[in-house]
């Protein structure tokens, strides 16, 4: 589901051949600089946000009323819901209808009674729901049971991972709904959508690696941060985006060794300034081929934005890890990073190859649903108001960021990485003129 968020230049984390490394850096002065460049960068990009949030803030009525549905999540073990009481108060005090499938929030903590306070109407059946609502809220891909209740002329606003799953790019193409995916949309270098999903699966695969590295799970019996008189244990992280840096930020708390391997060396100079106690390595083959007979929890928090993850772990590398070692594969949402990886659920989340154990639950952050909902809402709510409110062609001129987001539109695919992962034909949207002529 959610992976690593530095898409600069993660986009490419693809091992490249071997180059010339930038000379290093030991001065000060130079450390400074560097360390001003990235956090100015990285205030350039909330500046870009906050644009994106006041301009939302500053109007307060629709330029026409759009009826908003709220499915309950069916995906297994996902507790998450698409949309707080308190945005659908927001939305039907701007003349919105918002509708709330029964119990869709109780898993978050958020019951029916709190939706009807805030003027939302509690329907039955999800059929209901999709036959009524001009745009679907959701947090995870539609599963099969969904596809047939899409259609066309209808905006479905949720994570699709659709690199990963060429059944579901079909389906959202027979149907001919506008997918606009949260991972996709990008301001800036950042993907503000994806962001705080990232942010939980990092901290949440320390706590699972800790976890099955306990020897009556299965594993070597390791405790991360060790005690006096005993080192403690290795961690790994594989990318130095928003997913791999919370990972890091939880394994150097419990006082790991912990190494971040990353291709973007402006980025390495930032996490050497800011984390202290994690070490960074540039990510190549050989170097994690290295790495491998000492590590004791490996993480994948690989992201190619849109795109299918590259399989950068492969199956030799496993075999040289200790017996009983553990592997998050945090990019598991778009294909996973491991030749071994493959999609498992909150109910049966681990397996062993290769003696290794492999944790790979495609919606991490659903076990902790209502900090997950809280987290993700804090900024799809924003995006849900303006799609709402100007529609998606008006929403686009308004957030020219949104046009990324635009996966699938009347039987087009719309995103390169997706049609490159499929083999498929895509029409580039380049603007929110080509979008309006995909319409007809």
């Amino acid at each position: 589901m959610c992976s690593s968020n530095h898409p600069r230049k993660e986009a490419s984390h693809r091992w490249p051949d071997s180059s010339p490394s930038c000379a290093a850096q030991h001065d000060t002065a130079m450390r400074h600089r560097a360390g001003q460049a990235c956090r100015n960068g990285i205030a350039n990009s909330f500046s870009q946000i906050e644009l994106l949030h006041s301009s939302q803030i500053t109007y307060h009525h629709s330029l026409s009323a759009m009826t908003i549905g709220i499915p309950k999540e069916i995906k297994e073990q996902e507790q998450r819901v698409g949309l707080l009481p308190s945005t659908a108060q927001s939305l039907v005090g701007r003349g919105h209808t918002v509708l709330v499938q029964k119990n869709a929030g109780v898993g978050s903590g958020y019951p029916d009674e709190e939706y009807v306070k805030a003027g939302a109407q509690i329907v039955e059946s999800a059929e209901e729901i999709f036959q009524r609502a001009d745009m679907i809220v959701k947090v995870k891909e539609p599963l099969p049971a969904e596809w047939p209740l899409l259609r066309r002329g209808q905006i479905l606003f949720t994570y699709l991972h659709l690199a990963a799953s060429k059944p579901l790019t079909e389906a959202l193409l027979t149907s001919g709904v506008t997918g606009v995916a949260y991972e996709t949309i990008q301001i800036g270098n950042r993907l503000p959508l994806l962001e705080p999903m990232s942010e939980i699966a990092g901290r949440m695969s320390v706590v699972m690696g800790a976890y099955y590295l306990a020897k009556h799970n299965g594993g070597t019996g390791v405790l991360l941060g060790g005690v006096p008189g005993v080192l403690p244990g290795r961690v790994v992280v594989l990318g130095g985006g928003t997913a791999g840096v919370n990972a890091a930020r939880m394994a150097t708390g419990l006082a790991a060794d912990v190494t971040i391997l990353e291709v973007d060396l402006e980025r390495m100079r930032f996490l050497d300034i800011t984390m202290d106690n994690a070490n960074t390595l540039y990510s190549s083959e050989a170097h994690l081929h290295e790495l491998m007979a000492t590590t004791d929890l490996l993480i994948g928090a690989v992201l190619v934005p849109g795109a299918k993850a590259p399989k950068l772990i492969t199956r030799a590398m496993l075999r040289k890890m200790k017996p009983g070692s553990v592997v998050v594969d945090i990019a598991i949402d778009q294909g996973g990073c491991a030749e071994t990886s493959r999609p498992t659920t909150h109910l049966d989340p681990v397996y062993v190859e290769e003696g290794v154990t492999h944790y790979c639950v495609a919606n991490m952050p659903a076990a902790y649903a209502r900090t997950a909902t809280q987290a993700l809402t804090n900024i799809t709510g924003r995006y849900v108001e303006l799609l709402a409110d100007r529609g998606l062609e008006g929403a686009c001129n308004k957030q020219p960021a949104l046009l990324g987001g635009v996966n699938t539109r009347d039987g087009i695919l719309t995103i390169q990485a997706v049609a490159e992962a499929h083999g498929l034909p895509y029409t580039p949207t380049f603007s929110t003129e080509t979008l309006g002529s995909l319409g007809g």
